[in-house]
């Protein structure tokens, strides 16, 4: 954990099988495990299927006594349906409200075809979501970057933040890579704005697997999230890779860059992977 109650550090999902025995265990549960590294999340699942109260019990039971806080994405029938969902909406927000104390900021993403002309229809989800959490959009429409006012208002109205995807290490990189072939259809490549709106930041990183061609990124994102938190904006930040596997120790490096630029004394090393001391020497954190 971090140590500071404006930084959250996160993956995009905590249970990859990769994971198991490497950096995670599954004692007590895997949640467990991992949140003893790290304080936030993206729950992706949500965006499938909402889920049932025997299961956000144990998530809850799973991050009891720790500042944890879930990413969780929207329904797809809520955001990716011309005419969205609001019996669904409610339905998952009811499901969640267990989790009240360890909810980041709802992530509603919508898809590159939604355009600023479209946002209206949306306005019943932005009002549901803001009388009860503060969300975060991420829009993948080419307008919403060449005019970003198109959200503002939107954003300004419902006190929400801009999600900042930035994938340029994907498509600056070695695209004949392996593994970074399929991601480059599934990956939004969208330019990158920086602003931060309503203090409230989150930045979903897309790295390169080839681990050397991503210090400029890390740098240059070290130093923004550094400026943030100067700022005293409240920053989430989740690492992606096209391979899940590689997202633990590109997390770490992140995160020791900006502990070394951050004017923060809150700031804190990243505990080790909770693993036995034999385990550990067998799997090496890079």
């Amino acid at each position: 954990m971090s140590g500071s109650d404006q930084y959250f550090l996160g993956l995009p999902a905590w249970a990859f099988p990769g994971w198991k025995d490497r950096y995670f265990t599954d004692a007590p549960t895997r949640l467990a495990s991992y949140a003893s590294v790290f304080d936030t999340v993206e729950g992706n699942t949500t965006f499938y299927r909402t889920p049932d109260s025997n299961t956000v019990s144990r998530w809850r039971d799973a991050v009891a006594g720790c500042d944890f806080r879930f990413s969780f994405k929207l329904p797809r029938n809520v955001t990716h349906e011309h005419n969205p969902d609001m019996e669904e909406l409610h339905k998952f927000l009811q499901a969640l409200a267990p989790l009240e104390a360890h909810l980041a900021p709802m992530l509603v993403q919508f898809p590159a075809t939604v355009a600023p002309g479209d946002l209206r229809r949306f306005e019943p989800v932005f009002a549901a979501l803001a009388d009860r959490h503060r969300f975060v959009v991420e829009v993948r429409h080419l307008a919403f970057f060449d005019e970003p006012e198109r959200l503002e208002p939107v954003l300004e109205r419902f006190r929400a933040g801009r999600v900042v995807l930035d994938s340029r290490p994907l498509y600056q990189g070695d695209r004949n890579h392996p593994e970074v072939l399929d991601a480059l259809h599934a990956k939004p490549d969208v330019p990158v704005l920086t602003e931060v709106y309503n203090s409230v930041a989150l930045l979903r990183l897309i790295l390169h697997p080839d681990i050397v061609s991503n210090r400029p990124y890390i740098d240059e994102w070290a130093t923004h999230v550094a400026g943030f938190l100067n700022e005293g904006v409240e920053t989430y930040v989740m690492i992606h890779c096209p391979n899940n596997l590689h997202c633990p120790p590109l997390a770490r490096d992140f995160h020791d860059t900006l502990k070394a630029r951050a004017d923060s004394p809150d700031l804190q090393p990243l505990a080790p992977w909770p693993l036995p001391a034999e385990q550990q020497s067998l799997f090496p954190a890079s």
